[in-house]
């Protein structure tokens, strides 16, 4: 395993762009290959689980030496793929206050559409917060969903704080991003449900579809128009008068898991 000592190293410099979210060039496609770092032991073990080797493995060589966990994932990856960086370097690496030692280079994964759309999925709708949609991958996973697809406008499904808050979701479900999904709605063989304020029925007196596409629009402006002209069923969560509308997540897990509840596994 290589070591790295200086902030002059190309390859380390690559990574210090990569991980404070910028693009190569040649990347700025939306549908082309991008890079991007992941960070954390979970992460990282769970890509090489699920996923296969990464381009580039760094390692703290601090906490390398003492810790089991980090020397077992850097002894599953092929050494000349391995770094060793000064403890420094690691900690300028890091988006978190603590980090863990660890960081992978990857190419986030592009999926092909599929023909026809016959599962429960998840549909997102601009939503900006990256906060928002990792908690929404995350909800949609617990739920047994497995494809998400996502519109242009969407906060990135790899970028570092979506990933934190999505808590391993990337790795059990299909992501699709830059998606159109006006013209996805010619591939689905089930029914759209929207969430909506008006036009809208309440979700608990609403008869939920076994298998349905739930589009859940942005936080300020909700879902598309357009979009909600296609919606077989609008719903609704009941709340409590006078107070502001749920957090996209947290309305997204209730409508979730409310038709698990309907439709028992």
């Amino acid at each position: 395993m290589k070591h790295i000592s200086s902030r002059d190293n190309p390859v380390y410099k690559r990574v210090l762009r990569l991980a404070s979210g910028k693009r190569e060039i040649g990347e700025g496609s939306a549908h082309g290959e991008h890079h991007i770092v992941l960070e954390g032991i979970h992460l990282c073990q769970a890509w090489l689980e699920h996923i296969g080797p990464p381009e580039q493995a760094l390692f703290d060589a601090g906490r390398l030496e003492v810790n089991a966990e980090l020397n077992a994932l850097a002894q599953n990856i092929d050494s000349r793929l391995c770094l060793a960086c000064e403890p420094r370097l690691m900690k300028a690496l890091s988006q978190v206050e603590h980090g863990q030692g660890v960081c992978f280079v990857v190419a986030a994964p592009i999926p092909e559409l599929p023909a026809r759309i016959d599962n429960t999925c998840l549909w997102l709708d601009r939503i900006q917060d990256p906060g928002n949609v990792g908690t929404l991958l995350r909800t949609a996973a617990a739920a047994g969903i497995n494809q998400a697809y996502l519109s242009a406008g969407c906060a990135s499904a790899w970028s570092a704080k979506v990933l934190r808050s999505a808590q391993g979701a990337h790795f059990v479900m299909t992501i699709h991003e830059h998606t159109d999904l006006l013209a996805l709605h010619k591939r689905l063989a089930i029914p759209l449900v929207a969430t909506a304020l008006e036009s809208a029925h309440s979700l608990h007196q609403t008869s939920l579809p076994r298998a349905c596409a739930w589009v859940l629009g942005n936080e300020g402006q909700g879902v598309d128009p357009a979009l909600l002209t296609l919606a077989e069923k609008r719903v609704f969560v009941p709340q409590a008068p006078g107070v502001e509308s749920l957090n996209v997540a947290v309305a997204a897990g209730i409508c979730l898991f409310e038709q698990r509840r309907q439709h028992p596994h």
